[in-house]
């Protein structure tokens, strides 16, 4: 009988870059095992007796803490579940985590620590919050209200993220290495915006608010108050400029350029999804 090859754990399997990562090791032939709460064995960050079931016969795995990696705990659970990973004998991490925020800077750290051959892989802002996260019924709606000013940001498409990810866990050379993500220039939320006016054809409109504000909206439609804060104060964190530089992180590494935000906009908007009863999902 030839033996299971080992395989690679995708946490946030269902998410923004992890059912991409999970589709580009497959396409590969790489035998993957989605962590999410949902999959058999489950994975759910804040029961860690799910995390060895889901780690037995993993020989490497992308490690993209849920909800956000610069949330309040998420340098103690990230490190946490690396030793434990390492314990269990998962050779490779590759960690998602976020271009200048603080608690994201720790987790990388306890990685590097676990004893693993890991890679960070870093991103700002992901282009598709616009359309597969919170931002989506505000696009609908026609109002993007963040407490973001007036601040550019390399906006980072999700497809762009999970290619490196799949050539760092499946490639030699990445090992110690920090890939800093980017798109192709600087945008504002504000020519975000228009980009995406001109797509769906109708104004979608990016206003500026208070973190107060922020929550307060949040809230108002049903998001939980804890998340909306410390959403808002990572805002208030890394949109004041310190990731206004671009990187040729996607070119050297993929040999292609990184897809820019007005190609986006344009097939999000010809999926649909901006329609008002289109729905969306959220999650890394």
């Amino acid at each position: 009988m030839t033996p299971t090859a080992p395989k690679t754990l995708v946490l946030a399997g269902t998410g923004k870059t992890g059912r991409r990562v999970a589709a580009g090791l497959l396409a590969r032939d790489v035998p993957v095992r989605v962590g999410s709460r949902r999959a058999e064995p489950p994975f759910d960050w804040q029961d860690d007796t799910t995390w060895e079931p889901a780690l037995r016969g993993v020989d490497a795995a992308y490690v993209a803490f849920y909800p956000d990696a610069a949330f309040p705990g998420a340098a103690r659970a990230v490190g946490s579940f690396a030793d434990l990973a390492v314990a269990c004998g998962v050779r490779r991490l590759v960690l998602l985590a976020d271009r200048g925020a603080h608690e994201a800077e720790r987790c990388e750290q306890a990685v590097r620590d676990s004893g693993a051959e890991w890679t960070i892989v870093r991103a700002g802002f992901i282009t598709q919050n616009f359309s597969e996260a919170f931002l989506v019924e505000l696009v609908r709606a026609g109002v993007v209200a963040l407490p973001a000013g007036d601040v550019a940001e390399p906006f980072t498409d999700a497809e762009d993220i999970a290619d490196v990810v799949v050539a760092a866990l499946t490639e030699n050379g990445h090992g110690g290495r920090i890939h800093d993500v980017t798109g192709p220039r600087l945008i504002t939320f504000d020519e975000a915006a228009g980009e995406m006016t001109r797509a769906v054809g109708r104004e979608v409109r990016y206003l500026p608010v208070t973190p107060g504000q922020f929550v307060s909206s949040l809230t108002g439609r049903g998001v939980p108050e804890e998340y909306a804060t410390q959403l808002a104060g990572l805002m208030v964190e890394v949109f004041d400029g310190r990731r206004a530089n671009v990187t040729d992180t996607v070119e050297r590494i993929l040999g292609r350029p990184p897809r820019d935000f007005a190609e986006y906009a344009r097939e999000a908007a010809a999926s649909g999804v901006w329609d008002a009863r289109a729905e969306s999902s959220g999650g890394a």
